[in-house]
């Protein structure tokens, strides 16, 4: 008796590890008589990651990020209506068009709208962004406030 339990777990075992194998996207596109017929869009990538298959081109690119303590140049501060929501965005655009390579934020922080520019590690770094900002000439309410800022690892 012990030999027939231990050979059905071991058949058991076989067909579960045949089953997880299986390609279930294409388990699911079958036809079968009497049941309707599934049809699958997706990119082959989705696939592998569905079927636990992660290619090499499916891996993500991981990039990192460091939170700290640091300087950004205030160049918007509304209130908490959807009119300041829309300026910030407007002022975020704006910094944009001048500064490409900036980092630009616009969000709310209760109770206002913010637009902050840039992750500087020094008040220095800020200090310089502020100048480039203020001579366009197009920016009025310019600081430099302390943030949490955002820093990149690779």
């Amino acid at each position: 008796m012990k030999r027939f339990t231990t050979a059905i777990l071991c058949i058991f075992a076989l067909s579960m590890s045949a089953f997880a194998q299986r390609d279930i996207v294409k388990s699911l596109q079958t036809d079968a008589a009497g049941q309707g017929k599934v049809t699958i869009h997706q990119d082959a990538k989705i696939t592998a990651l569905v079927n636990g298959a992660a290619t090499s081109t499916a891996k993500p690119v991981e990039k990192s990020e460091l939170k700290r303590q640091g300087y950004r140049v205030q160049v918007y501060a509304g209130n908490n209506t959807s009119r300041s929501r829309n300026e910030a965005q407007v002022v975020a655009n704006k910094v944009k068009q001048y500064f490409q390579d900036a980092d630009v934020y616009a969000y709310f922080v209760s109770p206002r709208w913010l637009c902050r520019v840039g992750n500087f590690a020094s008040i220095e770094e800020a200090d310089a962004m502020m100048r480039q900002l203020k001579a366009t000439g197009v920016f009025k309410e310019i600081s430099i406030v302390r943030d949490q800022i955002s820093i990149e690892i690779n």
